[in-house]
Parts: structure tokens; sequence; C-alpha cells
């Protein structure tokens, strides 16, 4: 063979085996594509039937939701929640006689107190110990 042609030749298999390769290595990939797609197509069909399925279910009865209790008509009641509202955290009826600017008399601490544990038999507020009155949390 001519001295010229075997480079040429050299060349066109090293070009041959790069491009077999090459297309090696893409087949490959094509195959683990593919199988990406497969699994991918399952699942999209797996999320449709779980829809389908789902909205094929009955409605269910909402959950009964708990009214507030009524409160006494009286202002007081109003005064009382709205001390609490202003400085939240445990109080004594002593400690509201002084937040309504009531006179530190036995009688009004008696009142206050048992408005609070009014309020506390209805569920608006919470005796955490005896004596002391919070909000109830929900």
């Amino acid at each position: 063979m001519d001295a010229q042609v075997t480079p040429l030749l050299e060349r066109i298999d090293a070009r041959e085996r790069e491009l077999g390769t090459a297309a090696e290595q893409l087949r490959t990939q094509i195959d683990e594509l593919t199988a990406r797609l497969r699994e991918l197509d399952e699942e999209i069909e797996n999320l449709a039937v779980t829809r389908k399925t789902l909205l094929a279910l009955p409605p269910t009865a909402p959950e009964p939701t708990e009214e507030p209790p009524a409160l006494p008509a009286h202002p007081a009641y109003q005064q009382i929640l709205g001390t609490f509202a202003e400085a939240p955290g445990p109080k004594r009826a002593r400690d509201l006689c002084q937040a309504l600017d009531l006179p530190l008399t036995a009688k009004n601490i008696e009142s206050i107190r048992h408005k609070l544990k009014r309020l506390v038999s209805l569920g608006v507020l919470a005796e955490t110990e005896p004596g002391l009155f919070a909000q109830r949390r929900p």
C-alpha cells in the first residue's frame, strides 16, 4: 500500500472507533432514559387511579363545630374578658378588681370571684389552681 494512504486509513479507523463508542454510550443513555420514562408513566397512571378512587368515595360528614358558649348578658363579664385580652396570663379576683378600678372590698372580690367561677363553668376560663384563673387555649 501507498505510504500516503496508510496514515489516512489509520485516522479513519480511529474515527470509526470514536463514533462507535459515542454511539454505544448514546444507546445506553437512551435505554436508561426509556426505563426512567416508563417509571414516570407508571407513577402518573397510579396517581390518576388514586384521584379517580378518591373522587368516587362518598363525601364525609363535616366534623361538628363546637359553638362558643353563650356569655351572660351582664357587661361585667365582657369587662372581665377584656381584661384577660389586654393582659393575658393567670389572674386572681383581686387582680381583676384592681384592673377594673373597683374598690378592694370583700364584696367586690367575692362578686368577681363568682363571675370567674361562672366563666369557668361555661368553659370560657380555666381555674389553673385554686383562685387563679386563665383563658382557655384552643
